[in-house]
This record gives structure tokens, sequence and C-alpha cells, in this order.
């Protein structure tokens, strides 16, 4: 069990560094930002079983001044996840739940679309389920997020392929926990989590406002603070609420296996997709080695809430850390800012010199005729390079090392881009391409043909297409040189052509379909986090 100290003992901790005892002056200094009458943050530190650090700046509710303090709940966004993999282990632990069976033996109601998705790619993010919220934003109904969910046909992957972070994963599995349990995730997390682990002010609940000691969360509009938070069916199913202090305890939890063997040990242990490749996320959290030893963390958003719950098991320190103040704070680098607090000098100092080497020698090479759009040959995916300070980079991705004059690598692998493959791209000729992941799959990838339809042609785009899976409508118009799209008779977008039949609008790609005698049928809509949503015309059908 954490032991909370005064800062007057701090330095007489066994075990902590020397620089530790004005830990707390320095904490403070790093949320001097924080004036009187603004939202702010509550923070909390503990380092081999001792709390060091319990801070609380800023207001909890601007509208009645109440100050954030010990008790204050805040929501604590998709830090909740690893709560909700905690639920679903300790039911695979009792043989309730398979992390291998499919998930439609738990909600048969879920479309078969033709995989067998399980409830590890659920937790693990290797699912291909659509995000709830990215459907949302297409979505012309108040649906809540389950409804919405277990509507959805397609994938944006077949399961176990990629790594793609999608709320809706966690969604599902806590349905799972709530109807195999027979009872609602609200009262299994009270009784078999918060409550054995003493997390005395932890709740799962709807929103926000159900709190007695919620804070409430502000984002800045010029000079003026305005609410924002997620409620109603804005929320999902609802959200883990927490103090710093509770969070703590959560960690502190991990830490001595208090969950048990099973769930610990499950809880950490990294992903792996069907290649073979080891992933940093686990179930519900990040796992990855840094720096500065293992890191086990997750970060959460929820509108101006935002929250970091971290580890650094080598030095025995935890850190949580909760904000109402949207973004007036970044999580990541304040988290940094105080593990160093707490760190020895000496790695500090290591890690300072590795993160500024040398700049490394380039390559020189000519990459004219290296940039523009290009499509895999596979399954139209595309990929767009373009050239920035003198170097190739993926566009949205990674800036590449030059191999030689016709090869291309990507020097390090980012979870969120090509689930961390450290792929390398060998051009064949000017148009045409090879991308070789680090297991040695080949892919090819062709420039993109130009197009310019006409106005006939635009012409036959024309028309109204619907989406049972997004419950939405485009309606789709001849513009200049462009299709323009109205999404469920509001907003206007236009779309330029990129390649026959597709259209692009920065991230955004329409590509229409024709039957075989030529007649525009459907579309396929693909966004970063959604792809091939199919938008039926329905004089087609």
């Amino acid at each position: 069990m954490l032991r909370p100290v005064s800062s007057l003992g701090l330095a007489l901790l066994l075990g902590a560094p020397a620089h530790a005892q004005d830990a707390v002056a320095k904490v403070d200094t790093l949320f001097s930002w924080v004036t009187p009458g603004m939202p702010g943050c509550a923070v909390a530190v503990a380092q081999n079983g001792e709390v060091l650090v319990n801070r609380a700046y800023g207001l909890a509710n601007l509208e009645t001044g109440a100050p954030i303090g010990p008790r204050t709940v805040f929501d604590i966004g998709s830090v909740q996840k690893q709560f909700s993999a905690a639920a679903a282990l300790l039911l695979v632990e009792e043989g309730r739940l398979s992390l291998s069976a499919d998930i439609r033996e738990y909600l048969p109601e879920l479309p078969d679309n033709g995989h067998r998705v399980t409830l590890d790619h659920l937790m693990t993010h290797t699912s291909g389920v659509r995000d709830w919220l990215a459907l949302m934003n297409f979505n012309s109904g108040d649906e809540d997020a389950l409804t919405l969910i277990l509507r959805q046909h397609g994938l944006n992957f077949a399961p176990g392929e990629r790594w793609a972070y999608s709320n809706s994963n966690f969604e599902l599995v806590k349905e799972i926990v709530a109807r195999v349990s027979g009872m609602s995730f609200s009262e299994f997390a009270r009784t078999r989590l918060f409550e054995p682990l003493g997390m005395e002010n932890a709740m799962y609940a709807a929103d926000i406002t159900a709190a007695e000691h919620g804070a409430r969360a502000y984002e800045r509009e010029g000079d003026v603070w305005q609410p924002a938070m997620l409620l109603g069916v804005e929320r999902g199913g609802g959200a883990v609420l927490s103090t710093v202090s509770d969070l703590l305890l959560w960690n502190e939890a991990l830490t001595s296996g208090r969950l048990g063997a099973f769930v610990t040990g499950r809880l950490q242990e990294p992903a792996r997709l069907n290649n073979g490749r080891d992933l940093t996320y686990a179930r519900g959290l990040f796992a990855e080695d840094t720096p500065f030893g293992r890191a086990v963390w997750h970060t959460g958003s929820a509108r101006a809430f935002g929250a970091l719950l971290s580890r650094l098991p080598d030095h025995g320190l935890s850190i949580a850390m909760l904000c109402n103040a949207g973004d007036a704070v970044d999580r990541n680098m304040e988290g940094r800012r105080i593990a160093d607090l707490f760190l020895p000098e000496g790695v500090v100092r290591e890690v300072e010199a590795a993160e500024s080497p040398a700049a490394a020698r380039a390559v020189a090479v000519d990459l004219t005729g290296k940039a523009g759009l290009f499509f895999s040959e596979r399954d139209g995916e595309p990929l767009r390079l373009i050239v920035q300070n003198g170097r190739l980079r993926v566009a949205g991705g990674p800036v590449l090392v030059t191999v030689a004059e016709d090869r291309f690598r990507n020097p390090s692998g980012r979870l969120s881009f090509m689930s961390e493959d450290e792929f390398e791209l060998h051009f064949l000729s000017p148009d045409e391409l090879v991308l070789t992941s680090m297991e040695g799959e080949k892919a090819r990838y062709r420039r993109a043909r130009p197009y310019a339809p006409g106005a006939a042609e635009l012409q036959e785009f024309a028309g109204r297409y619907e989406s049972d899976d997004l419950g939405a409508v485009f309606e789709t118009s001849p513009g200049d040189n462009a299709v323009v799209i109205r999404l469920n008779g509001a907003q206007t977008i236009p779309f330029a052509p990129v390649d026959p039949d597709t259209f692009q609008r920065g991230p955004l790609t329409v590509r229409f379909l024709r039957d075989d005698t030529g007649q525009v049928t459907a579309l396929d809509f693909s966004t970063p986090v959604l792809r091939n949503v199919r938008f039926a015309r329905p004089d087609s059908e």
C-alpha cells in the first residue's frame, strides 16, 4: 500500500535521489502557468511505495469557484481502457470469457463481417473495428456509441494484420463484461476493482456531472474559458472518474501484483501481429522500452479533460496527472519534466545526450520525381510522399533515411503509422515502387494517374449515396473540376480528382465504383481511421 509522507521527510526517504528534497517546490514551478481563477491540474507522484507529491492547481469549477482538491474527480478519458481490460481479464481467469473466442459468441447481434474478431483483438487494438468517435462525425442521428458500433458490417483491416487505435474496441469490451458478469460495468468495476484496491473516489459513470466532487472542464476561447466536456451520447458508454491518489493506488496494484499474476501479466504483455511483430501496446496500456527503462503508461482525453498515468518500474516511479484546462497543458511534456525531477541525475544526463546526437550525415541524392501520390495495388490505400528540407518523407508519417538513390528507409517504427513497421521503399521507376516491411513482405505501389474529368463525366457521379453502417447520406454534384459532396444535407466539401474515379480532400478519399456496364453504383469513403465505408445509390440496388 502507498504511504504518504510530508515534503519535510523527502530527503530522508531510503533510495530517493538526493535532489528529491526540493521536488515539491519544483513541481509547483512546473505548474506556475496555472493562475488564479483558471482551471488547472492535480498531480501526484510516488516512488518506491512512498507518495512524494500530491498537489492541486487551479479551479475545479469556474462557476462556483471551487478549487481542485484531494477529492476532486476528473474524467480520465482513455486511461480507463486498462480498467476495462483488467475487468475482462478477471473473467478470463475465471473461465467465463475466452481471449480467443469470436466476440459474436457474446454479441450475437454484431453483423458477420467475414472475419473472426476475438476479445484479444479488441484489447490490443488489432481488431480493425471502426472507431465510433470517427463514425459519429458522419452520423446524422443521436445514436449511442454501442448502437452505432453494433451496426457496422465492415472492418478497417483483417484482425491481427495491423494496429489501429479505436475507442470502439473497449466499448465492446465493457459490454461483453457486463453481459457475461450479469451486472453493469459500473457495478463490476466498483466491486471487483475499485473497492478491493481502496480506490474510494473512483467510479464508472455516464458522465462527470454524476459525481459529487466532479471537476468541470474548460477550453480557452480568446480570453474566456468555456465549458468543454463529453456528455450524453458524446461520452460513449461512460467514463471512469478518479482522483490522482486513486490512480496511484492502481499503479501500485500493478507494481505489486495485487490483481494476481495472470491479470497483471496479461495487461502488460506486448501485443503481437499475425506476422509475429511485437508492438509497444499491450492490453489497454502502452508498455515500451525507453531511454529511462521500461515505461508503462496511457494518456486520456475527453474534450478539455486531459489525463496521464505512467510508471517507470526500473526506478519505482509512478506519476498521475489529471487536468481540466484543455490545450493549456501538454501532458506528455509535463509528465517527462516531472519524471526528470525524480530520476537519478546521471540517468537524465545520459538520456539528454542520447537525444541530442550530432546531425547524421545524409546521403545526397536527387529527389526530383520522387514525391507524389501513390496507391497500393493490393488494397488501394494511398501513400503520399513529399520533399521537406531536402529529405523525402511520408506525409503524416516519418522522415525517411536515404539508403541509395532509389531506396529509402523508415529508421524507426511508430505505432500510429503502419504499426511500427521499419519499412523500406524501393523505386522501380518514377511511377512504381515497392514497400518492403521489416518482416520482408512486399507491396507494390503505383503513382496516381493524371485524371481531369470533363463536365459530362463529373455528372455521372452526381446523385444520392447512402451508408447503412454510418446512417449517413452523401449527395454529390459536379463542381469546378471537382465533385462536391454534401453530408447529410448540411456541410458541403469539394473533392479534387487524383486518379480515375478517385477524388481527395486532404486525408479524405472517395472512390466511385462502377458495375459491368460502366454505370456508377456506389462509392467507398476512406479517412485515416475509416477504411472503405460503402455508400450505395438507392436506385442501383
